[in-house]
């Protein structure tokens, strides 16, 4: 089938919307995310119709399916990583030993004073310096940016350099 036509994708959207945004609720459980996974679903269906219109239902079934669980998998990639980076914060510097009541209080004030550093940074550096503190290979971090691998290192190059001097100034600030 060609481009639609500006009646039939109007006509269709209506038929299908209801369908399809019910569908998506019950597949991500957040109305939210099913509003703008259903939006997906219908841009694509503009973009690149189905061959044979008598298809619509199946096609459109068939496309929200996808875009759900694309959608679900990179929640639980998100939330792995959150849980990753929770636990390396936590790791860190405790050498096997239980720490004291005291470490775990300055070590909390630590990581609360660096997440602050980190939110006042561009949203890319925040990305690329959590990700690579968290484990992630220079791969997975291009993987996860979508840039060039070897863009990584200038990235993270860069972010730990205006980390750096935001921490300075707070430093000369206090």
């Amino acid at each position: 089938m060609e481009q639609p036509t500006t009646d039939f994708f109007r006509e269709t959207f209506y038929i299908h919307y209801p369908t399809v945004r019910r569908k998506l609720i019950g597949l991500v459980r957040d109305e939210a995310a099913a509003e703008d996974l259903a939006q997906e679903v219908f841009l694509r269906l503009y973009r690149n119709p189905p061959e044979e219109p008598a298809t619509m239902g199946a096609w459109l079934h068939r496309v929200l399916t996808r875009i759900a669980y694309d959608y679900l998998e990179k929640k639980g990639r998100e939330r792995a990583l959150q849980e990753k980076q929770t636990l390396n914060l936590l790791s860190i510097g405790d050498g096997g030993q239980q720490p004291s009541n005291e470490q775990l209080l300055m070590r909390q004030l630590d990581q609360e004073e660096v997440r602050e550093w980190l939110e006042e940074l561009p949203e890319r550096d925040r990305k690329v310096l959590l990700l690579r503190y968290s484990g992630y290979s220079y791969a997975e971090i291009a993987e996860q940016l979508q840039v060039k691998p070897p863009l990584v290192g200038t990235l993270l190059h860069r972010a730990t350099a205006r980390l750096r001097r935001h921490a300075e100034a707070q430093a000369h600030l206090d």
